[in-house]
């Protein structure tokens, strides 16, 4: 090789390096490239395959000088799989530049007289690699030339590692260019889930924001609440709030997910979901990922997203998408502290109210009463006017009446007993009788006033029959909150009792019970029998008993 011809080499190689390095934009690089090579070698035409190796098919990102054959159709031929160069290259057996005997494209454009072929029946290939990572291949051709010598395949390859290494460098600014959006998006995401202050709208609302956010067909929000629910679900632009339970161990990613209490993601299925997610209305898809919804290390549910398109969520990173899952659930646990704080504060101002009308109020129509009483009393021993007395009498009676309803007022804004909560309440309850309570708390959801005081009512009731019948000063209470259900349990492992055969009091008590619990529409279950644990249980669904309550205020 002469001096001028290989000093015209390291030109165009220093040439085609500082153009590969002018922009991160890889359609307009690999086109400038490839004529800018095609000019140095004297070539005819070339062109560039970019492919994935999980991927069928190729892109044709770009080319020059293309023969008529290979542009008819809008490219068809390029577009085809059909191709000996680019068969070697998935099977792994294409290293270094080669020469490729003959162009089957070129063949198949001649065998079916598509276009003139300009010539050119062979070609060049190189693959295109930067490292251990494959981005496909490069091919060049000229005219009546069925043979590359060592020289200009020497110069291809030198090209081709340049090229490599310019796409590598490509999609890396890419990938962190997408992940800057993301990060972006989940801000803005985060920012509109922290403005929502209704815990039950929360899981509806989120799935939407983070579908339309992020472009992702199907959201869908799992929680644990003994078994896996279904919480809310957005498809194609819709959300839909409602609880389907499944089991943990069908539930296909999001099982693993949330037993493994980490990210799942599957990439390339066949348009169909695993059994038990299809029955609760998750549509088909290929690709998915399972999100874990963790507090403390511990999972509460699952974030699921899929999606009708191959590998959708391959390439988004998995610190992003534990972000996701970490700060909605964060969202969760601080609009549950906010709505504890909110409840405390309600409750501290009807317990303010409560005293104040105690303190001044109940006082003054006391006395009030009191001072009539003693009036009517001088009047009738000293023989007043009976107009007089009367009229003593009809303000007694009406401060008698305020004073009952005073009470009433302040009982409802502050229940006795109820200060430090549902089941410290009925543990001090039950050792006010001698009794030894063990109490239990399952969930940390903030109950409706209304839920928690017919709780408390029916846990009094069911705390004095174990005192009165069941023969043991022992006594087992256990609550379980849930987002749907308020659950109340008493246990004694006393002598229990026929359930055909009760007392008249123990009759009349659980008629109590049972009917503050179908007040909230509710339900009691009592199971005894004679040397066996009684037990109590009443639930009452939280939703239908905040809209009772709601009536019930709109009718006051």
């Amino acid at each position: 090789m002469s001096r001028e011809i290989r000093s015209n080499e390291l030109t165009a190689l220093k040439e085609i390096a500082e153009m590969l390095n002018t922009s991160n934009e890889m359609d307009l690089i690999l086109n400038d490239v490839l004529v800018k090579l095609l000019d140095v070698t004297g070539f005819s035409t070339g062109w560039i395959f970019l492919l994935d190796d999980d991927t069928p098919g190729n892109e044709c990102a770009a080319s020059h000088n293309l023969p008529e054959a290979l542009t008819v159709g809008n490219y068809a031929l390029m577009c085809g799989e059909d191709c000996w160069c680019v068969e070697r290259y998935r099977e792994r057996q294409l290293h270094q530049a080669v020469n490729i005997i003959e162009c089957r494209r070129i063949n198949y454009a001649v065998a079916h007289q598509i276009g003139s072929t300009e010539g050119i029946s062979h070609h060049a290939t190189v693959p295109l690699t930067a490292g251990k990572d494959r981005f496909g291949l490069l091919n060049v051709a000229q005219a009546g030339k069925d043979h590359f010598n060592e020289e200009e395949l020497a110069l291809l390859q030198a090209v081709a590692f340049q090229i490599g290494t310019a796409i590598k460098r490509i999609r890396l600014y890419q990938a962190q260019e997408k992940n800057a959006m993301l990060y972006a998006k989940l801000g803005d995401v985060i920012q509109a889930l922290n403005a929502i202050q209704n815990g039950d709208q929360l899981p509806l609302q989120a799935v939407k924001l983070i579908g339309e956010a992020f472009n992702w067909p199907h959201v869908s929000f799992f929680i644990y609440e003994r078994g896996l629910s279904l919480r809310a679900h957005y498809t194609n632009g819709r959300t839909n709030k409602d609880w389907r339970s499944l089991e943990l161990h069908e539930a296909g990613p999001v099982s693993t997910a949330f037993h493994e209490n980490s990210l799942v993601i599957e990439s390339n299925g066949t348009l169909e979901s695993c059994h038990s997610l299809a029955a609760i209305g998750i549509p088909p898809y290929v690709s998915a990922a399972a999100i874990p919804l963790r507090i403390r290390n511990r999972t509460i549910g699952v974030l699921f997203v899929s999606s009708p398109s191959s590998q959708q969520f391959d390439e988004l990173h998995e610190d992003f998408m534990y972000s996701l899952g970490d700060h909605f659930t964060l969202s969760m646990e601080n609009l549950r502290v906010y709505e504890q704080r909110r409840e405390l504060a309600r409750m501290e101002e009807r317990n303010r109210m409560a005293r104040d009308l105690h303190d001044s109020v109940i006082q003054k129509v006391f006395s009030l009463s009191f001072l009539a009483k003693g009036a009517e009393t001088v009047l009738s021993g000293s023989g007043g006017a009976p107009v007089v007395k009367e009229s003593l009498q009809e303000i007694q009676q009406l401060a008698q009446e305020a004073l009952k309803e005073m009470r009433g007022l302040i009982w409802q804004l502050h229940p006795p007993g109820l200060e430090n909560g549902l089941l410290p309440a009925l543990k001090q309850y039950g050792q006010g009788m001698n009794l030894d309570v063990y109490a239990q708390v399952d969930g940390v959801k903030e109950l409706p006033r209304a839920v928690e005081e017919a709780l408390w009512r029916i846990g009094q009731e069911a705390l004095n029959n174990v005192r009165k019948h069941a023969g043991t000063t022992e006594a087992y209470v256990r609550l379980v909150k849930t987002d749907l259900m308020a659950s109340l349990e008493i246990m004694d492992k006393g002598r229990g009792f026929s359930m055909e055969r009760k007392k008249p009091d123990l009759t009349m008590g659980m008629m109590s019970m049972r009917e503050r619990a179908e007040s909230l529409n509710g339900q009691l279950t009592i199971n005894s029998g004679k040397g066996k644990p009684t037990i109590v249980r009443a639930e009452i669904p939280i939703t239908a008993a905040e809209e009772i309550c709601s009536e019930n205020e709109g009718l006051v």
